[in-house]
């Protein structure tokens, strides 16, 4: 087992709905994670939370009209 296998939350926080909540939790957790030891487990935490959030404003932008991608 590896240490990113061992323990993971059964419910992650969910996400703000709108785009600029989006946007600036995407800057507090960048800072986070740049904050981190590299690897540690608040890193891998922060970049997982940074990936979530980038699926979350690509759906939101897909769904404008017109779509910002």
């Amino acid at each position: 087992m590896t240490d990113h296998e061992t323990a993971s939350p059964a419910a992650p926080t969910p996400l703000p709905q709108t785009r600029e909540e989006l946007l600036a939790l995407h800057r507090e957790t960048r800072a986070r994670r740049n904050a981190a030891a590299h690897g540690s487990a608040d890193h891998v935490a922060a970049i997982d939370l940074l990936g979530r959030i980038e699926i979350e404003v690509a759906r939101i932008e897909r769904a404008m009209d017109p779509p910002l991608v």
